[in-house]
């Protein structure tokens, strides 16, 4: 056990990348200036809240110089020994609020052979061998480009954006069509198996693309688009198109649009992006976790550098509706003000809690390792709490006011109170032994 229950505040750090949203109109940016360090900049993008030990943005403990990491390197009860051995002292996981004012690019993150790899080969483009699967929970409506869409989909877009078609080419368009219909034509794993080899090659294609070819398809699109003199409605492919394209003119990612599922999560929703599965956000804010890891492999909506090659030889090409890929959180308190969202990895797990009104009080259970939470709404407290049996001394109190984040040690359970007559919401990001994790479903 940890000598003593264990809250403490955290600064953390805000990047700025030119897709972010500008100044205060960023909730990144509104919950960093709840650290009186920070001053918003009015001309400025502030795309991501990095809460962690990540060495590119490492968070701070609240007004102090000291790290994070050697504040859980001088006490390995903090994280449990299990996890700090397992993660050399840094937390399991990074913990994110991004705020996207315009899209980000056409990306995948490698497995963890494929980071091994790539970080050995290329440590000036990769910056390290960790996978980086994640999960996104939206804070405002939310679009995404994510997974491939069912292959008839495609093939009807083929149909149907003549532009698309002359990009690929005839030879190339007909394969794809007709390798579809031979993969719905034969039953279970070998069907699948065609129908994947066929996307691969229509993407590869694609994505390889000349780039005077592209721009010469994207412009006649553009141009037949702008031409109808219509309004397209907030969300739909041609809207969609114009609005990306006017950011990325000429940029092969433009045609992802046609192979990707287009998805709006509401807030609260979320969803998990696997290791090898293509994704573009593309606006909105959310909170989003991840394997401790900054590895992205991109290909496209994006002035750095596109690494084609290693993309399309990773992804899996498994291709499903979008709505197969959301999270919903699963209620996991008995008050009801809890739901637990729990992806298929180890390294963590998310709960959301929301108290309506002033004096609404929650209690989440000691997590067998650490967590961080973020106040995203309101103002509350939070307080340590006994271990049932345990002679704990006093409890841990603290204000908690939206923007505020803080580190919690392992086996300390605590609780959140509202103190505002908007309530207060939280989202704690946790890790726990992958057999313990059945104890927090309530």
């Amino acid at each position: 056990m940890p000598s003593h229950p264990t809250i403490v505040r955290l600064d953390c750090k805000a990047q700025s990348y030119d897709w972010g949203k500008i100044g205060s109109h960023s909730s990144v940016a509104r919950f960093a200036s709840s650290s009186p360090g920070f001053k918003v900049d009015e001309s400025r993008p502030y795309a991501e809240l990095w809460m962690g030990t990540h060495p590119n943005a490492p968070s701070t403990l609240y007004q102090s110089e000291k790290s994070l990491e050697s504040f859980l390197k001088a006490d390995p009860q903090l994280l449990t020994p299990y996890f700090h051995e397992k993660y050399s002292g840094h937390l399991p996981f990074l913990f994110k609020v991004l705020s996207i004012g315009k899209a980000l690019s056409i990306q995948a993150h490698p497995d963890k052979s494929l980071a091994e790899k790539l970080f050995k080969d290329r440590p000036d483009l990769y910056k390290d061998d960790n996978h980086k699967p994640e999960m996104a929970i939206a804070l405002t409506d939310f679009e995404a480009l994510c997974g491939f869409k069912p292959l008839d989909e495609i093939s009807a877009a083929l149909d149907h954006w003549r532009e698309f078609w002359s990009l690929v080419g005839d030879q190339a368009a007909h394969e794809f069509q007709e390798a579809v219909k031979r993969s719905q034509a034969i039953e279970g794993i070998k069907g699948i198996k065609e129908g994947r080899q066929a996307l691969k090659a229509l993407f590869k294609t694609m994505m390889s693309a000349d780039p005077a070819k592209v721009k010469l398809e994207l412009d006649r699109l553009v141009a037949r688009l702008e031409s109808t003199g219509q309004q397209y409605s907030a969300g739909s492919l041609e809207e969609l198109l114009l609005r990306v394209h006017s950011h990325f003119p000429g940029d092969v990612g433009l045609f992802s649009f046609f192979f990707l599922n287009y998805i709006v999560l509401q807030p609260g929703q979320a969803v998990f992006l696997a290791a090898n599965e293509p994704h573009a956000y593309l606006s909105g804010d959310c909170v989003e976790c991840m394997a401790a890891s900054d590895n992205v492999v991109r290909a496209g909506l994006t002035p750095k550098f596109k690494d084609v090659e290693v993309l399309t030889e990773m992804l899996t090409y498994q291709s499903k509706a979008g709505t197969d890929q959301l999270l919903s959180g699963v209620l996991c308190t008995p008050t009801g003000h809890s739901l637990m969202y729990d992806p298929p990895i180890d390294e963590f797990s998310i709960i959301l809690t929301t108290l309506d009104h002033a004096k609404e009080k929650e209690r989440l259970r000691a997590a067998e390792g650490p967590s961080v939470v973020i106040v995203t709404k309101g103002q509350g407290v939070l307080r340590t709490e006994r271990n049932s049996g345990s002679e704990d001394e006093d409890a841990v109190e603290v204000a908690a006011n939206e923007g505020n984040v803080f580190f919690v040690g392992a086996n300390t359970p605590f609780s959140i109170e509202a103190s505002s007559d908007e309530g207060v919401t939280i989202y704690t990001a946790f890790s726990v032994k992958p057999d313990k994790k059945d104890h927090f479903h309530h």
